[in-house]
């Protein structure tokens, strides 16, 4: 786990980093999507760096859409890709919820909830008949055009996640969202009976563990689903492989697994991760983006906010040193397992379960 200290030093590479407009980029000179941005927010408020997380967040709700959406790419202020991406615009809810847990800012929680609101009924609306959600759309010139009707395994799990988010938001702000009630129990039981129906990205760590860093999959099996493929794509001693069939190990994918492990109670192995990683780790509190081994060489040649943040982030929650630690483990978020729709209707829920939340 980083000492407070070290901490502080990550934080302040972020902010290094932050552009004026109160943007965040993977790194100076490169693009900024919200998802990235929301996360290194989350990352500035466990450090203390509040205005600075706060002007993040404002930008956010700055450049929102109308629809709902954010472009998938911003780059100085310019849209470079104006695709929207659904589980990229669904994270501000898990942002927002995350700042209430640390700063307990209800006027802060009021200022976003509605761009939180509309984030989650574009990301709902998208959402496909056997549960999954649209993984993104597409924009002609200032308009959203054509939808991508496919889902994406490790992107619907981080929108389930955001969902539980919103719910509790709106629970607690009196302000309740059915609809994503209902979107968040058709999610959760496709991410747990039907991940086959998602775009197969296998190769890629992420579609492992993140249904249970979502939260869709816990307990026994969410231990289950990790032990699945460990030996496939953790490597001792140095961290996780983004890939795996490359020899490239990466610090928010290393960081990621540790949060997925904590949620599960895997306690100790999660904090042997966290200590692997730090080779990553410039002696100024930044982070390499990712290491390349035998040959010990970090690629790219670059420090980046995102994987800074997921730094900060997972040693938070085995420290336990704010309330945010619970974000991933997700003990303050509600469940969807009573909405659960039966295994031979994935599509819908039954009229008497809708009734029960009109």
């Amino acid at each position: 786990m980083l000492t407070l200290g070290e901490v502080a030093a990550t934080a302040a590479s972020i902010v290094e980093m932050q552009e004026s407009s109160g943007a965040i980029p993977w790194t100076p000179g490169q693009h900024t999507d919200v998802w990235n941005h929301v996360e290194s927010a989350m990352a500035l408020v466990v450090a203390g760096r509040v205005a600075e997380a706060e002007h993040a967040y404002r930008w956010a709700v700055e450049t929102q859409r109308p629809d709902g959406s954010w472009p998938m790419k911003v780059v100085g202020g310019d849209v470079v890709d104006a695709s929207g991406e659904t589980n990229m615009t669904a994270y501000l809810a898990v942002g927002l919820w995350h700042h209430w847990l640390v700063r307990r800012d209800s006027a802060f929680v009021h200022e976003l909830w509605p761009s939180v609101s509309r984030a989650l009924d574009w990301v709902a609306d998208l959402q496909l008949p056997w549960g999954g959600v649209a993984w993104s759309q597409e924009w002609d010139g200032a308009q959203p055009h054509r939808v991508n009707a496919e889902a994406l395994l490790a992107g619907s799990s981080s929108i389930h996640h955001a969902l539980r988010a919103g719910v509790a938001l709106a629970s607690l702000l009196g302000d309740p969202q059915p609809t994503w009630e209902l979107a968040g129990a058709r999610l959760a039981h496709a991410l747990r009976s039907h991940r086959d129906l998602f775009l197969d990205k296998s190769t890629f760590s992420m579609d492992w563990y993140y249904p249970v860093l979502g939260g869709a999959v816990r307990g026994e099996a969410g231990r289950d689903l990790i032990a699945s493929r460990w030996d496939e794509f953790v490597v001792p001693g140095l961290g996780v492989r983004c890939v795996d069939t490359n020899p490239w190990v990466t610090g928010a994918e290393s960081c990621e697994l540790v949060l997925a492990l904590e949620a599960v109670g895997e306690r100790d192995r999660a904090a042997r991760l966290l200590a692997d990683v730090q080779h990553l780790r410039s002696d100024d509190g930044a982070y390499w983006t990712g290491l390349v081994y035998p040959e010990a060489v970090n690629w790219p040649n670059e420090h980046t906010t995102y994987t800074a943040a997921a730094m900060i982030l997972a040693s938070d929650a085995l420290a336990d040193r704010t309330p945010g630690a619970d974000v991933f483990r997700g003990q303050t978020l509600p469940a969807f397992d009573g909405l659960a729709v039966d295994c031979g209707c994935p599509s819908a829920l039954s009229a008497h379960e809708v009734a029960g939340l009109a």
